[in-house]
C-alpha cells in the first residue's frame, strides 16, 4: 500500500472512531434522551479536525502499527487530550459553557479505541487470530537462550528473537542484578534473579546459549560477567558496546561472539574531537607502515576526521593495496584523496621525494621492525629500519616543514634488554634531537602490545588452538600490557593533537596481563578446556623481559595530560653522538651493534656519559 493510500485509510478509520466516541459519550450520559444538537455538531467538527491535525503533527500516521509500543501510546494520549481540550475551548467560545462530562467520556473512549485498534493490529501480526497462543515447544537442537540484562537493550533483543528468529532460538528469560525486577515478567519472560543465581538457572532451565545485553555497562564489569557466563555455558555472545551501536538500535544481527578484547576490562577512550579535527580536518596526512596493523588502523581513524588527502606509505605492495581498497570502498562518499605510495623508509632519497611532492601537514611514523627475537638475530636490520629509517623520514619531514610528526614507539624502549627496544629508544632520541632546531613538532608515543596485531601472541595462539595444541607460553609468570588496535590508534591521534614538540607520550595500558591467563581465556573462548589443548612452557627467548615497563622511575610525570595519556620526562641526547652510531654501524659485528645500541639506549644521563660510551 502506498503512503497516500495508507494515510487516507488511517484518516477514514480514525474519523469513524472519533465520531463513534462522540456519539457513545452522549448516549452513555443520556441513553433515553440523546439528541443531535448544534453543540454536538460543533464538538464533532472540532474533535475531528483537531485529531487529524495533532495526529499528523505527532507523527501517528507515520507509525507502523505492527510495532506499536509505548511511544505510540504516548503520542495517542497527547493527540486525544489536545483534541478534547480544543473542543472544550470551542464550546466555551460559542456557547459560553462546556459539556464537561461528555468531553471526559469522549476522551476515555477516544483513547481506548484509537489505542486499542493499533495494539490489536500488532497482536494479530504477532499471534494471528489465536486468542490464547501457546508457547511453541523447542526442538532439542534449538538454542535455549538466557539474556543477561533486562534493560532496554535486553528487552528489544528478546522481542527481536521472538519475531525474527523462528524456532532457532527460544528466549527462556532474563538475569539482572536489579533486585526490584526479580520474580517479575518483562515482555512475557521471567527475570530469574541476579548473576549469583546464574549457575542454577542455567542448569535448571537447560540453557545452552547466553547473550550479554548490557551495552552501557563498564567494561570491567562486562569482563566479570563474561567470565561467570563462560564458566557455566560455552555458547556466550554479547551485544557491542554502546559506542558501536547506532542511534541505540539493537539487533540480533549485532550479537557477536565474546572476544578476547572483552576480557581486557578496559573502558573505551573518549577523544577530544575538536582538538583532533583542528589539526587533521582538510589537511594532508602521511602514514608510514600504512599496511601494518597499527598503521592501517590509524588510516581508518584519520579518515573519520575528513582530511584533504591521506598518503599510504609502505614497503609491501600487497598490504598497501589492501588498505587502499578498503578505504576507497568504505569512504566512497568522502572527498578525501587517497594516495598509495610504495617506498622503503631506508631509502632516504625516496622519503625526501615523497615529502616534497605531497607536502603533508601531519606524519604518523608507524613503519618499524617490532619482533623482539627476530631482531636479536638481525640487529643490523633493526638499526637500519628503526633508527636510520626513522631519521630519514624525520629529516624529510623537517625539510618539508611538516606541522606535526608522531613516532609510534614501544614500551620495550624502556630500560631495553633487546635490540628492538634499544633501536626504538634511539629512534625517540633521533626525533627529539631534530625537534630542538625545527619548526616541526616531533613527538613519540609509547604503548605496549596490541591485541591481534601481526606478530602478536593472539594470532599465534589461535593457530595453535586450531591445530589442536599445545599453546606455547614462554614462562608462567611473564606479563605484558595489552591494548586493542583501535584504542591504541585513537590515542596516537589524540597525542598528536596535544603535541608541543619533544614530548614522549605514554599511553595508560591498564593492568599488566599474564600471558598464561591470556592463553587460558583464549582456549575457553574457542570452546575447549585447557586440559584438551594444553599449555607448554618453552622458556624466555633471547632479548625478552619477564615484565615490561612504560617509563623509567625518573621519567614519570604522575598526572595525566589527557584521559589515558601521560607525558614522560626524558633526557635529550646530542645529535653528534647519534650520528656516530648511524655512521659506524655498518662496520660493526652483530655483537658490537647489540652492545653499542643497548649502551646508548640505556644511558641515564646526558651527552657526557654517552660521549664516553661512544
Amino acid at each position: 500500500m502506498s503512503y497516500q493510500m495508507r494515510l487516507i485509510s488511517l484518516i477514514i478509520i480514525d474519523s469513524l472512531i472519533v465520531s463513534f466516541s462522540i456519539y457513545m459519550s452522549h448516549f452513555f450520559l443520556n441513553p433515553y434522551a440523546a439528541t443531535f444538537n448544534q453543540m454536538i455538531l460543533l464538538s464533532s467538527i472540532i474533535l475531528l479536525a483537531g485529531h487529524h491535525i495533532f495526529s499528523y503533527a505527532f507523527g501517528l500516521y507515520r507509525k507502523v502499527w505492527r510495532y506499536a509500543s509505548l511511544e505510540e501510546l504516548r503520542g495517542i494520549f497527547f493527540v486525544v487530550t489536545l483534541s478534547v481540550l480544543l473542543a472544550g475551548a470551542g464550546q466555551y467560545l460559542v456557547y459560553d459553557s462546556i459539556y464537561q462530562r461528555a468531553l471526559i467520556v469522549t476522551w476515555m473512549l477516544h483513547i481506548i479505541l484509537i489505542g486499542g485498534v493499533r495494539f490489536a493490529w500488532r497482536y494479530i501480526n504477532t499471534y494471528g487470530f489465536n486468542l490464547f497462543p501457546k508457547k511453541v515447544k523447542s526442538p532439542e537442537s534449538q538454542n535455549r537462550t538466557l539474556i543477561i540484562g533486562a534493560g532496554s537493550a535486553g528487552r528489544m533483543l528478546a522481542r527481536q528473537y521472538k519475531e525474527n528468529q523462528g524456532n532457532d532460538f527460544e528466549v527462556i528469560g532474563f538475569i539482572d542484578d536489579d533486585f526490584t525486577l526479580h520474580h517479575l515478567t518483562i515482555s512475557g519472560l521471567p527475570v530469574y534473579g541476579s548473576m549469583h543465581d546464574l549457575p542454577k538457572v542455567v542448569e535448571k532451565k537447560g540453557i545452552n546459549h547466553i547473550v550479554i545485553a548490557m551495552p552501557s555497562v563498564e567494561k570491567s564489569r562486562i569482563k566479570e560477567i563474561v567470565q561467570q557466563a563462560k564458566a557455566v555455558c560455552q555458547n556466550v555472545q554479547i551485544l557491542p558496546m554502546i559506542e558501536d551501536l547506532v542511534l541505540g538500535n539493537v539487533s540480533v544481527n549485532q550479537v557477536r561472539d565474546v572476544s578476547i578484547e572483552d576480557l581486557l576490562g578496559r573502558e573505551p577512550v573518549e577523544l577530544d574531537i575538536d582538538s583532533i579535527s583542528g589539526y587533521i580536518e582538510n589537511k594532508t596526512v602521511l602514514v608510514t607502515g600504512a599496511g601494518g596493523s597499527i598503521g592501517s588502523e590509524i588510516c581508518r581513524q584519520v579518515c573519520k576526521f575528513n582530511p584533504k588527502k591521506i598518503i599510504l606509505l609502505g614497503h609491501g605492495e600487497n598490504s598497501i593495496y589492501q588498505i587502499d581498497m578498503e578505504l576507497r570502498q568504505n569512504m566512497y562518499d568522502m572527498e578525501c584523496e587517497i594516495v598509495p605510495v610504495i617506498g622503503d623508509i631506508q631509502d632516504r632519497e625516496r622519503m625526501f621525494e615523497v615529502m616534497e611532492e605531497h607536502q603533508p601537514d601531519v606524519v604518523y611514523h608507524a613503519a618499524a621492525h617490532k619482533h623482539v627475537p627476530l631482531m636479536e638475530y638481525n640487529p643490523k636490520e633493526a638499526v637500519k629500519n628503526n633508527i636510520i629509517g626513522t631519521k630519514n623520514v624525520a629529516e624529510a619531514a623537517d625539510a618539508s616543514e611538516v606541522h606535526t610528526f608522531v613516532l609510534i614507539s614501544s614500551d620495550k624502549a624502556v630500560n631495553p634488554t633487546n635490540v628492538m627496544g634499544a633501536t626504538k629508544r634511539v629512534a625517540e632520541m633521533v626525533i627529539q634531537s631534530i625537534n630542538e632546531d625545527s619548526h616541526t613538532k616531533f613527538v613519540a608515543v609509547r604503548f605496549g602490545n596490541v591485541l591481534g596485531s601481526r606478530g602478536s601472541v593472539i594470532p599465534l595462539f589461535k593457530k595453535q588452538i586450531a591445530n589442536g595444541g599445545p599453546v606455547t607460553v614462554t614462562h608462567p609468570d611473564m606479563t605484558r600490557y595489552f591494548m586493542t588496535i583501535p584504542e591504541a590508534s585513537r590515542l596516537v591521534i589524540q597525542a598528536g593533537a596535544l603535541a608541543k614538540g619533544g614530548e614522549i607520550f605514554v599511553l595508560d595500558m591498564g593492568e599488566p596481563v599474564k600471558i598464561v591467563d591470556l592463553a587460558k581465556n583464549l582456549i575457553k573462548l574457542s570452546g575447549y578446556d585447557v586440559d584438551e589443548i594444553g599449555i607448554q612452557f618453552t622458556g624466555i627467548r633471547p632479548g625478552e623481559k619477564m615484565y615490561e615497563e612504560l617509563l623509567n622511575e625518573n621519567e614519570v610525570h604522575p598526572e595525566q595530560i589527557f584521559e589515558k595519556i601521560y607525558i614522560g620526562k626524558v633526557h635529550h641526547i646530542n645529535k653528534t653522538y647519534l650520528n656516530k652510531i648511524i655512521k659506524d654501524h655498518l662496520h660493526m659485528s652483530d655483537n658490537e651493534i647489540i652492545s653499542h645500541v643497548l649502551n646508548i639506549a640505556n644511558a641515564k644521563t646526558g651527552s657526557t656519559q654517552l660521549g664516553q660510551m661512544i
